[in-house]
């Protein structure tokens, strides 16, 4: 199933992942003037001229992408989160740290800036 929002993704998801990703949605919205939704990679995501971050609910867990590169003491605060790729996984069984998620998604903001 392709998705057309972040509404329609949201809609197939049970509610606790809908509401995890609802808080992200509301989050980088606060932190990223100027960002707007989009669906890239059948995913919902986040861009300011080009794509910043994407954001999904799976079985286990809530992933972010992509990696922080560019801002190594954040990059190494992420560690615990990180998989091999460097992508960010949130276990659904912990509590989400939105905090720590805007500031991921402040630092793609200006990384993508930067490119």
């Amino acid at each position: 199933m392709a998705f057309a929002s972040h509404e329609e993704y949201f809609a197939r998801l049970s509610p606790d992942p809908r509401r995890l990703l609802q808080s992200i949605q509301a989050r980088v919205e606060a932190l990223v003037p100027g960002a707007s939704r989009c669906i890239r990679y059948n995913m919902p995501a986040f861009k300011h001229g080009r794509v910043f971050l994407y954001f999904a609910a799976f079985k286990n867990h809530i992933g972010i992408y992509p990696p922080v590169t560019q801002d190594a003491p954040l990059a190494q605060e992420l560690a615990p989160y990180r998989n091999e790729k460097g992508n960010l996984s949130f276990p659904h069984s912990q509590p989400l740290p939105i905090e720590l998620i805007g500031r991921v998604a402040l630092a793609l903001s200006r990384e993508c800036k930067r490119k």
